[in-house]
């Protein structure tokens, strides 16, 4: 037996997804507006920008948002609203890392599963901030070059040239439910 009759394996070079990885946080941000709240009438989180970076076994995200509280003072009878820059860096974890990716090819991404939102605004107990509390969530891929494994079959073993394939399309997709698609694919 020849070496083109038995099977043999081929490594691949492939970029690919390598690792992924989830975070959801909660944090707690302290404003000291201009004037000493009496209540809170809003809070909101606005201009969200963000990149990632590899660090280790887990990826940094990296960003700033606005903090905007609308409030009242002088005992209800003034509003304003407080304006304040929130600088902050996001450690996600990898939960899956192939770890014979190549390190000199990784590129990182994150996307934001759930923007930073104010869940609660309250004024602090000695009377002079207000105490926001925000949730955020990232998902997180890291893609680099890495190897893939395939089996080559030599002659004798799936000779598939004396065969005939019939490729068309028959699929009626009017049929489909695309609510039992799956949108990860």
């Amino acid at each position: 037996m020849s070496l083109s009759d038995k099977h043999q394996c081929r490594e691949i070079i492939t970029k690919a997804i390598c690792g992924k990885g989830r975070k959801f946080s909660t944090v707690t941000h302290t404003v000291t507006p201009p004037h000493s709240p009496t209540s809170i009438l809003g809070a909101w989180i606005i201009n969200h920008q963000y990149e990632a970076v590899a660090a280790g076994d887990g990826i940094e995200v990296i960003g700033t948002y606005d903090i905007n509280i609308w409030y009242s003072y002088d005992k209800n009878s003034q509003t304003d609203v407080a304006k304040e820059t929130v600088s902050y860096v996001e450690l996600v974890p990898l939960s899956y890392l192939d770890p014979k990716h190549r390190a000199s090819t990784v590129e990182v991404s994150a996307e934001a599963t759930q923007e930073p939102s104010c869940v609660e605004a309250s004024v602090s107990s000695g009377g002079g901030n207000v105490i926001i509390r925000v949730e955020r969530e990232f998902c997180v891929e890291l893609v680099a070059e890495t190897k893939v494994r395939v089996l080559v079959c030599g002659r004798g073993h799936g000779d598939y040239e004396d065969k005939e394939f019939d490729f068309s399309d028959d699929v009626d997709y009017d049929d489909l439910d695309p609510d039992s698609l799956d949108d990860e694919l």
